[in-house]
């Protein structure tokens, strides 16, 4: 089955989102192809770790003790998820660097490389609270996953694959997703948002029976 996944690797529902559906496909009694298309929380967000998520998060969405609880909360979900999510450390940074690579990942490696990456990438950003948009950090983060380094230097030191970055972006709006995460199944059956895993498995289940793609061929 063929799943396109649009999320941005500094948005928590988004690693929130993966794990919970990577918990149903591994339950799932078929193949899954899983590609990740970009989405960017905020184009206009500056390069450099001068500024930390909680406080750019503050000024939007009321004060940072509205924040504070909304984090914990968040953090609550990661824990029972497996995951380590140090909300009120990260970094407020653009992200289009680390989605041309991922464009690479693709590219080169194929799903597996590029869903290695992104793994990395969202460790990075939520556990090891590194700054996404560092070109040093990226180009370790890459060349660790399997990306050939030359590759690596090459995309960075230029717009290559920022037209791809755009074209997710602008499909994402044609299927009228205005957040992440969202997931489409087969070209045709949209989920958005952090669904559970058990939402997820019964979505894999009904996708599966609805367009017969495991009768194709």
């Amino acid at each position: 089955m063929k799943v396109e996944i649009w999320s941005d690797v500094v948005c928590p529902w988004c690693y929130v989102g993966k794990q919970r559906f990577e918990s149903a496909v591994a339950a799932f009694p078929h193949p899954v192809e899983i590609t990740y298309r970009s989405f960017e929380l905020d184009p206009g967000a500056p390069t450099g770790a001068g500024h930390k998520t909680v406080d750019w998060l503050a000024a939007r969405y009321g004060g940072p003790e509205r924040v504070a609880a909304m984090q914990a909360q968040v953090r609550d979900i990661g824990v029972a998820e497996g995951l380590d999510l140090r909300l009120d450390e990260t970094f407020y940074v653009n992200t289009v660097d680390a989605h041309r690579l991922l464009h690479l990942a693709l590219a080169s490696g194929g799903r597996e490389l590029q869903g290695r990456l992104n793994d990395a990438l969202l460790d990075a950003n939520f556990t090891q609270v590194l700054d996404l948009s560092d070109h040093g950090t990226l180009r370790r983060l890459a060349v660790g996953a399997g990306l050939d380094a030359a590759e690596v230097d090459d995309v960075l030191a230029t717009d290559r694959y920022r037209d791809a970055v755009d074209a997710d972006i602008d499909q994402a709006r044609a299927y009228g997703a205005n957040g992440v995460p969202f997931f489409v199944l087969e070209d045709a059956y949209a989920v958005s948002g952090a669904q559970s895993t058990e939402v997820f498995a019964r979505v894999l289940d009904q996708v599966w029976e609805a367009t017969g793609v495991g009768s194709a061929g």
